[in-house]
């Protein structure tokens, strides 16, 4: 199993919901956080001052699948959420080493 983690623009999370989706993919966790890499944030400014906004919003996407399913996940992510511009965004993509449903006590693939 993997854990898929990928920080995207905020207005493409509905086109990437929707492509994972498309691929079969149900759930995930979306959060909304705060960050930057090599864009370095911008300028901006208010009340005729400007100032610096390093930390840009971002959506963190997470996405736990079987090892099976993993390249179509990353695929339709990539589909859904580049704009080919700078920012556009990482993914992440981890072991996971055990997956517990609560309700159920459903283990490993059968949990996600």
């Amino acid at each position: 199993m993997k854990l898929i983690v990928a920080i995207i623009k905020p207005f493409k999370l509905e086109e990437v919901k929707e492509a994972l989706a498309a691929a079969g993919i149900e759930g995930m966790t979306v959060t909304e956080v705060k960050g930057f890499g090599r864009q370095k944030g911008h300028t901006e400014i208010y009340r005729g001052s400007e100032y610096t906004v390093d930390f840009l919003p971002k959506v963190k996407l997470e996405v736990a699948v079987s090892d099976d399913i993993a390249g179509k996940a990353i695929e339709a992510i990539l589909k859904g959420a580049k704009t080919g511009k700078i920012g556009d965004g990482k993914i992440f993509v981890m072991p996971l080493e055990e997956v517990i449903r609560i309700r159920t006590d459903e283990r490993g693939e059968s949990a996600i």
